[in-house]
């Protein structure tokens, strides 16, 4: 029998180099699945601090303990030679972030990995289409997730991609065991939700919408990190590893994440999914031009070839001001991931970085443009006179 999402699978297969791609509802489904299969319970997987919350809790819902690692201040990837060896012989995964697409050294935590004999996962969320080590993100982990919300625009689905193509069937039956059913309300309200949020783009309601949720107290994010509840979350960890418990913090942003999809979301992926090209193209475009900015403090790759980021990672030394300078050209800023998980979540439910001033640094300064108004956003912050914020040598960092 056909499955329902084989032309979905089949074109991200291609875009992998042949690799076994399932999809699944949301990429937080799909590396819940991933760490639930490659990691034991109670396992330890180097993560990055620098990163969204929700990945966070997916780790504690599998079961496991994060472990924060060390970040290059200049771009929020990793940076295995800051990780202490003792630190390295106790885990039992290394989870990547690719962090706005911008890839993290893949081959050299790939030879890590190997020599260590545990699995390598990347979570490619923000990097279709980026390459590291002349293969694409995605290529090189054990798996790897990845999400249409992104890129796509779709606000829905993603592929759990693997290196072991007899995995896939294995992995299929998990997923349809953790899917809730299709609903018809839920497959209307998200065919609407386009012209819902257009027609408030339009008359200038996105901001009020969002003021009053927070007044009511209804807002999930009332600041950048979700809250924490830390009591209820330890009662969570009791029943781990298990999804139902952290229903509450995985949701968060993508109440559908479970969902199994309609006829009407599966279309609308595949429509996305057919523009991808174009939209990589316009991403690599304005790439270009903000890191050749001076507030960019990574270069263009030796080829010249600008990679196709989700959003850019500009340095500004007052990050909250130049928030402000954009929201005034209507150029929203999110993706925000300040503070790092580890000052967030402390040592009760996180082991945190051994080096963790390159992350704080990061977090504090990094400014993520949507490169597709890489020019107004260049304007906005030159005419508002946005400094750029330059790491020292001394928050380490490879150079």
């Amino acid at each position: 029998m056909v499955s329902a999402y084989a032309d979905l699978e089949d074109g991200m297969r291609a875009r992998l180099g042949g690799r076994e791609c399932l999809y699944v509802p949301s990429c937080r489904l799909g590396l819940y699945l991933a760490l639930r299969r490659w990691c034991p319970p109670g396992g330890r997987v180097l993560m990055s601090p620098v990163n969204d919350d929700v990945i966070f809790f997916v780790v504690l819902a599998a079961g496991l303990r994060p472990v924060q690692a060390p970040l290059d201040p200049r771009d929020g990837s990793l940076d295995p030679a800051a990780v202490p060896d003792a630190v390295w012989s106790g885990l039992s995964a290394v989870l990547t972030t690719n962090l706005y697409g911008n890839p993290d050294p893949a081959p050299a935590l790939r030879e890590r990995c190997d020599r260590l004999g545990i699995p390598l996962l990347e979570d490619a969320a923000h990097a279709i289409g980026s390459t590291v080590g002349g293969r694409p993100v995605g290529a090189w982990g054990d798996a790897a997730v990845f999400s249409l919300s992104k890129h796509t625009g779709a606000k829905t689905g993603g592929f759990l991609a693997v290196a072991d193509p007899a995995l896939r069937d294995g992995l299929a039956a998990e997923r349809d065991a953790l899917l809730h059913p299709a609903r018809l309300t839920k497959e209307l309200a998200y065919l609407a939700r386009p012209y819902a949020e257009s027609t408030a783009r339009a008359l200038r309601l996105t901001r009020p919408a969002h003021a009053a949720l927070r007044a009511l107290g209804l807002h999930e994010r009332p600041a950048v990190r979700m809250p924490l509840r830390p009591e209820e979350l330890d009662r969570a960890l009791g029943a781990a590893p298990s999804l139902d418990p952290f229903h509450s913090w995985v949701r968060v942003d993508l109440h559908d994440y479970r969902l199994r999809p309609g006829t009407g979301r599966l279309g609308r992926t595949r429509r996305k999914l057919a523009a991808l090209d174009t939209v990589l193209d316009a991403h690599r475009a304005g790439t270009a031009r903000l890191l050749a900015s001076e507030y960019s403090a990574r270069d263009l790759p030796a080829d010249g070839a600008a990679p196709p980021l989700f959003r850019v990672p500009l340095l500004v030394e007052d990050r909250d001001a130049a928030v402000a300078a954009l929201a005034r050209r209507r150029i929203t800023v999110g993706y925000l991931y300040d503070p790092p998980l580890d000052a967030y979540a402390g040592e009760r439910f996180t082991d945190p970085s051994p080096a963790p001033e390159g992350a704080a640094w990061f977090a504090r300064h990094a400014l993520p443009v949507d490169p597709r108004r890489a020019d107004e956003a260049l304007a906005a912050l030159r005419a508002s006179g946005a400094r750029p914020a330059v790491p020292s040598p001394a928050l380490g960092g490879a150079r």
